[in-house]
């Protein structure tokens, strides 16, 4: 190795910490090991290199195959010499540190020939079906090893939807922010066949995150190399939050990758733990239940399923109360989840965020966010069951489409999760009946002599010990 080459190997190297360049060494070693022990034998004194047998070897439970080959074709197209020559079948340790350097700690320039040939061995541009090819093995192998490396932290794929409706649904919405040399975005049926270039891949990875942090999560965890180390804490820790609250046989309306998605979209300091607060297929098909359950709980998710198969729903930057006026911040969301994933966020146009209002006469009684009475961009009413998804063409609030099938559909299924920590406030407040936030409807029932039947909807604060 010459000298220039020698000071950029140099300088890749300089990135890492002695514990980081020790880890990379041992990793190193031990998957050339196989090929060096070969040429032994055969009594050559051969530098070591790693081939892809023993890559697939090493690699064989933590990863799909088909990323691993592409690991392994992103590693040989780094040009050690200059001379753009045919690419070895073996990697030099030279060309495992610079891979390693450039995908995990490299800037999106540094990043892209590597991806280009991960995408495509071809040189030049690469199709629009390769680079969906790439973005679905990417995020299929982001569930898998996080599932094989029990990363998953308290999610599983026993109690999540089927990953791989998943996967589609987060690998489209990722290349719908694909633009083309005059800044337009690609219509999906034309995507498939078109040419796509260096500069075009390179903004797309520049502004779409969750590329570089899928590619670190399967470096990191699939070569088991850097994966504990502080280093990685940005690129992991809240890429899925922790989750609580699921029992039993319940399977969540969410999958692991739409989880991925809409935490990406929370706040910062909400992203590290979600607790399940209702579901309807555990505390039972009623309004008067979801409210005991989820009022005065901090922010919250709701997810819902309308019984033509549709999934979405809003995220609420407050707790919920229940009263008569919109409530929340523009902090505030919608999504889909099913069948596309896309998030809505703010327009700036209303603050009608949220709104949770029950057993008054003179004001709509559910829970809805965005646009205005009876026209909502997400509506659940009191009457359990039913609801409305109005929006033409567009939600004023969040510029959502109609987020159901059927602008009024019919629920089949709903969860509300409390994410971030609890507030401390949640603990005294929690124990209230929505009752307490109505005294005339309390006084009503005291003079009449009547109990307050919402005294049995009051359920011990489960779990919530457990968090901490």
């Amino acid at each position: 190795m010459g000298n220039a080459e020698s000071n950029a190997y140099r300088n890749h190297l300089s990135r890492f910490l002695p514990e980081e360049q020790s880890d990379v060494d041992g990793v190193f070693d031990t998957l050339s090991g196989s090929s060096s022990s070969a040429a032994a034998k055969n009594g050559k004194a051969m530098k070591k290199t790693v081939t892809l047998e023993a890559l697939k070897a090493y690699m064989r439970e933590p990863l799909p195959e088909q990323m691993t080959v592409r690991l392994y074709n992103g590693m040989r197209s780094i040009d050690l010499t200059g001379k753009s020559s045919a690419p070895s079948d073996h990697i030099a340790k030279e060309q495992f540190v610079i891979f390693m350097s450039n995908l995990l700690k490299g800037n999106a320039d540094e990043k892209i020939s590597i991806i280009m040939r991960m995408i495509s061995t071809t040189e030049g541009p690469v199709k629009g079906k390769e680079i969906q090819e790439f973005t679905e093995d990417l995020i299929k192998s982001v569930v898998h090893v996080l599932s094989y490396r029990k990363e998953l932290k308290g999610w599983n794929l026993e109690n999540t939807r089927d990953s791989a409706g998943g996967v589609k649904a987060l690998s489209s919405q990722l290349l719908s922010e694909l633009k083309l040399a005059d800044g337009t975005k690609a219509v999906s049926p034309q995507l498939m066949e078109m040419d796509f270039d260096r500069s075009v891949i390179e903004d797309w990875v520049y502004r779409v995150p969750q590329i570089s942090a899928f590619l670190s999560v399967v470096i990191r965890q699939g070569l088991h190399v850097l994966h504990s180390l502080p280093d990685q804490t940005k690129d992991i820790v809240n890429l899925v939050p922790g989750c609580k609250g699921i029992k039993g046989r319940i399977v969540s309306l969410f999958d692991i990758p739409s989880v991925i998605y809409i935490n990406s979209h929370l706040p910062a300091e909400l992203q590290h733990k979600w607790r399940l607060l209702f579901s309807s297929k555990l505390h039972g098909e009623s309004f008067s239940q979801l409210c005991a359950h989820i009022v005065n709980k901090g922010p919250c998710i709701v997810i819902l399923k309308d019984v033509d198969g549709f999934i979405f729903g809003g995220f609420a930057s407050h707790s919920w109360e229940v009263k008569p006026q919109f409530q929340g911040d523009n902090r505030c969301f919608l999504f889909s989840v099913f069948p596309s994933l896309a998030v809505y966020t703010y327009t700036g146009y209303n603050d009608h965020y949220m709104y949770l209002n029950h057993g008054q006469q003179t004001m709509p009684n559910g829970l809805g966010m965005g646009g205005q009475h009876d026209y909502f961009g997400l509506w659940v009413d009191s009457d359990y069951g039913k609801g409305h998804s109005k929006a033409k063409p567009r939600c004023t609030t969040y510029n959502s489409p109609q987020l159901s099938a059927k602008e009024n559909f019919t629920l089949d299924a709903l969860e509300v999760w409390a994410v971030g920590d609890m507030p401390e406030s949640a603990e005294t407040k929690g124990k209230k009946s929505i009752l307490d936030v109505d005294p005339e409807a309390q006084a009503l029932l005291e003079m009449t002599g009547k109990s307050r039947h919402s005294e049995g909807l009051r359920e011990p604060l489960e779990d919530e010990d457990d968090d901490n």
